[in-house]
């Protein structure tokens, strides 16, 4: 009987693997993908990072480990590459390069397919580590729980197998933070050393995972309030216990620092120190150059990463023009399964009665109470810096915060196994419900199979997805493939493509045509148009073309339709908008020019990234100009 948790265990990574990774496999390159590919190949064959610096390095390293090892043939020689070093360079250049690199000079599908195996390994480990914590909280069968709960969980079938770096800091996060709870209960130097280097992994994996220092801060102030068994009770000797472990945690955040350091030393060794002429030219003042480049490429990074934190937010029908305290509230009740969600509304209530009925302070063993108190702790962190955030976009984002919800699983089979033994028969049906409600969940994620970036739960109430949510939460550009399944089917020879992305989708799609949904031609007319579901409500204002035969595919992802023989002139009710009525995809542009344009210009011939920079700038300061005389009229 103690090894069938186990056992469940294993089979439910295996369901995860084929769940995840087969719907990968059907899937094209997704947004984000198209730099960090890129980049990452870069990083290890150059020693170079010039490329997305708004990231930090680990989750594209990870990710390109294979396709460097297979030979992958990236041209140093191309445009991009120079023009990627200069100032701001890398935030267009880095897309140009990365797409040429994983869609034009290796095979598109082999690329993208080796790139994203590393990152399900990784998807993988955080769950056989779930597992294990929720183990440690709760025994086996809280183990079993929660990796239930984490397998079918969409966020993590969708992006697990993705070149981004959601899971990776998720997973470090989570290892940083048990370790830290340990250190704290035991402060040893295995722990002290463990955890700087794990801290180190997630500081290299995502700018937000700097939330757990105020993690680390709110865990310190807890126990002075609500001190936990094995503290001491003397003041003094209480005093000395907290200067131990708060020397440990501070040498673990040193640690973490010069892990840190090293890796961003290693990875820009041969990038141009260009960016540091103001250090000096000499023999001394190079090396200078060269031993500062970590924190200045580090620093550099966090400040792209805090200019472009701010964007505008949709959720159930509405646009915001920067985030909303209830986006991810909203999102994550969306986009669990409801069997989920009612497991996690009754794990508190269980737990705390357990703790009631049998006069115990824990559900949790006590040598767990350091851990299960982190779990707490840094929960409310990380929904409060989402709360607040003002980039509330994807359900990516609340990534860390759901696994530490799904921990609050862990201690709910124990505590109903007590509450048994003290006399509540009811406890046996409230386990047999969970178990229930754990497999409904697993075959709500199977009969959902492949097409899980697009799943919304009943409480959408068969509302289309495309007026509850967006963004990489309905289309990230990932199939691609399916359309180009449909236009072969069908026999078409030319089709317009109105994509959420940044990509050549001829690449995908040999028949396909760029299109913008709000600005029709009359030549458009009688046309088949496969059009993003985002570009319907939120980033076009599309909704016109509902008036005109259509049907959903992968899942409702996009959307396919047949134009009328004569398009309405804009304004018309059947009609695109007018101007004034457009939607702007991911960025408003000077001129109202379509972003897409722009990067298709620079992807199809970087020569043209240049002049395309320059004329950004100079619209860019026409538009501060106006603004200066406007306010100072």
């Amino acid at each position: 009987m103690m090894r069938l948790p186990r056992v469940l265990a294993v089979i439910l990574l295996g369901l995860m693997a084929v769940l995840a990774g087969g719907a990968a496999l059907r899937e094209s390159i997704t947004v984000d993908e198209v730099a960090h590919i890129g980049a990452g190949v870069s990083y290890l064959q150059k020693l170079d990072m010039r490329m997305n610096q708004e990231h930090p390095p680990l989750a594209k390293v990870l990710s390109a480990i294979p396709l460097v090892l297979r030979g992958v043939r990236a041209d140093y020689s191309d445009a991009s590459w120079p023009f990627s070093n200069r100032g701001w360079g890398n935030l267009l250049g880095e897309w140009s390069w990365g797409h040429a690199l994983a869609l034009r000079w290796n095979d598109p599908y082999l690329t993208v397919e080796w790139a994203r195996v590393p990152m399900l390994l990784l998807t993988l480990i955080l769950g056989l580590y779930i597992y294990l914590c929720a183990a440690e909280l709760g025994a086996g069968w809280g183990g079993v729980l929660c990796l239930a709960a984490f397998v079918t969980t969409p966020a993590f079938l969708v992006f697990g197998p993705l070149v981004v770096t959601d899971v990776a800091v998720t997973l470090f996060c989570l290892l940083a933070l048990w370790r830290f709870a340990s250190l704290w209960r035991t402060p040893s130097r295995r722990n002290m050393v463990a955890f700087g280097l794990l801290l180190g992994a997630a500081f290299l994996s995502k700018f937000s995972s700097g939330l757990l220092l105020f993690g680390f801060l709110t865990f310190r102030l807890s126990l002075r309030f609500t001190p936990l068994p094995g503290m001491p009770a003397d003041r003094e000797e209480l005093r000395a216990w907290r200067k131990l472990r708060g020397r440990s945690m501070g040498t673990g955040i040193l640690i973490a620092a010069v892990t840190v350091y090293v890796v961003y030393l290693v990875l820009s060794w041969n990038q141009p120190t260009d960016a540091m002429d103001f250090v000096g030219h000499g023999t001394l003042a190079l090396i200078f150059r060269r031993l500062l480049m970590p924190p200045m490429l580090y620093l550099r990074g966090l400040a792209f990463f805090a200019a472009g934190s701010t964007r505008m937010a949709f959720i159930l029908g509405h646009s915001y023009r920067h985030g909303v305290w209830f986006y991810f509230p909203v999102l994550f009740a969306l986009k669990s399964t409801l069997a989920f969600l009612l497991m996690l509304v009754g794990a508190i209530p269980i737990t705390l009665f357990a703790k009631r009925k049998t006069n115990r302070g824990s559900v949790i063993p006590v040598e767990m109470q350091f851990h299960g108190r982190a779990v707490w702790t840094f929960l409310v962190v990380f929904v409060g810096a989402c709360l607040l955030s003002p980039m509330t976009i994807s359900i990516r984002h609340f990534s860390v915060p759901i696994v530490l919800l799904i921990l609050l699983l862990a201690p709910v089979p124990r505590a109903l196994a007590l509450l048994f033994e003290n006399g509540w028969p009811v406890a046996r049906l409230v386990t047999a419900g969970y178990a229930v409600l754990a497999a409904v969940s697993v075959g709500t994620m199977v009969r959902a199979y492949p097409y899980y970036f697009p799943f919304v739960n009943s409480l959408g109430f068969g509302r289309p997805a495309y007026i509850l949510v967006s963004d990489s939460n309905l289309d990230w550009n990932q199939a691609l493939p399916e359309i180009n399944q449909v236009v072969r089917q069908r026999g078409l020879s030319q089709v317009l493509l109105d994509e959420y992305g940044y990509i050549d989708t001829t690449v995908y799609v040999p028949q396909s045509q760029f299109w913008n949904c709000q600005q029709p031609s009359a030549s458009d007319g009688g046309h088949w148009a496969f059009v993003s579901a985002d570009m319907i409500a939120d980033a076009h204002n599309c909704l016109w073309l509902l008036h005109y035969p259509h049907e959903a595919l992968a899942g409702g992802s996009v959307y396919l339709f047949r134009l009328p023989a004569v398009i309405p002139v804009a304004g018309d009710p059947a009609g695109p908008p007018r101007e004034s009525e457009r939607h702007s995809f991911a960025m408003a542009m000077p001129g109202n020019v379509d972003p897409r344009v722009i990067f298709l210009n620079c992807e199809r011939d970087p020569n043209q990234l240049q002049p395309t920079m320059d004329h950004m700038m100079a619209q860019y300061r026409t538009e501060q100009e106006k603004r200066k005389q406007i306010r100072g009229r």
